[in-house]
């Protein structure tokens, strides 16, 4: 499913905290001042770009701490909490033995946004911290979409955006490259089920999206799940995600360098 955002639909979506902390402003005032130019630069932008959600629901099942995806048969190999204090958890752990359902989502904005103000260094910045808070609100309001209507498991879910960005509402929408799925190389296997160019998004070597501005990942349900961090894993793990993965445990080793 595709969904075609035009950016005053999603403004009241966006977590202007994100914003600020990326100009470094802790000062009322000051974020006061840039609130006010974020919003005329997204009134200017407004008609002339668009943003998109690109999502499937579909039968899953976990199998030790793969996610396997029903129709395809693709195989999302999952992590797992090491460190001693952790819950050793692993997203897998939120999805049923048996069939049920999960969703997969992208989210992007035109590649104008990132490219038409190289000139101006301002307006550059500006357009590139917006986009990304673009990406996040369409993810944000695609989720909410999803949970009360198209997957439908919510309907009955009445937040507000700002309980929304408290995440108060029922299952998470772990994104990849984030704590809890830090293979950015997940990608490619989430690209080969929704196919990200419909919504504009390449892939590079190492299976970060372009445009930067772009957002994918997993929406689980479990009214248990919820966010964590996978931290420092060891050896054993690294091989044994390899082979799930079927790469050579060196190239994993880089995908997962932070983790090691």
């Amino acid at each position: 499913m595709k969904i075609v955002y035009e950016i005053h639909e999603l403004t009241s979506y966006i977590n202007w905290a994100y914003f600020y902390f990326a100009w470094q402003l802790k000062d009322e005032r000051q974020q006061s001042q840039i609130r006010m130019e974020a919003d005329a630069f997204l009134k200017s932008l407004d008609g002339k770009y668009k943003v998109y959600a690109l999502f499937q629901i579909m039968d899953a099942y976990s199998e030790s701490d793969d996610i396997v995806l029903l129709q395809s048969g693709v195989r999302l190999p999952m992590l797992r909490q090491q460190q001693v204090g952790s819950e050793y958890l692993s997203l897998a752990d939120f999805v049923s033995d048996k069939p049920t359902k999960i969703g997969i989502f992208a989210t992007s904005v035109d590649r104008g946004m990132e490219t038409d103000f190289d000139d101006e260094p301002y307006q550059k910045m500006m357009a590139q911290l917006l986009a990304d808070r673009l990406a996040e609100a369409a993810a944000e309001r695609m989720h909410e979409e999803v949970r009360k209507n198209y997957w439908g498991y919510a309907t009955d879910e009445n937040l507000s955006i700002k309980e929304m960005q408290m995440e108060r509402f029922v299952g998470i929408r772990p994104a990849v490259g984030y704590p809890s799925l830090p293979d950015v190389s997940l990608n490619f296997l989430i690209n080969d089920v929704i196919d990200m160019k419909q919504i504009g998004i390449s892939l590079t070597e190492s299976g970060a999206m372009r445009p930067h501005a772009s957002v994918s990942g997993l929406m689980l349900s479990h009214p248990k799940s919820h966010y964590f961090s996978i931290g420092k894993i060891g050896d054993d793990q690294v091989a044994d995600y390899a082979r799930r993965r079927q790469l050579p445990v060196e190239i994993v080793r880089k995908f997962l360098s932070a983790n090691i």
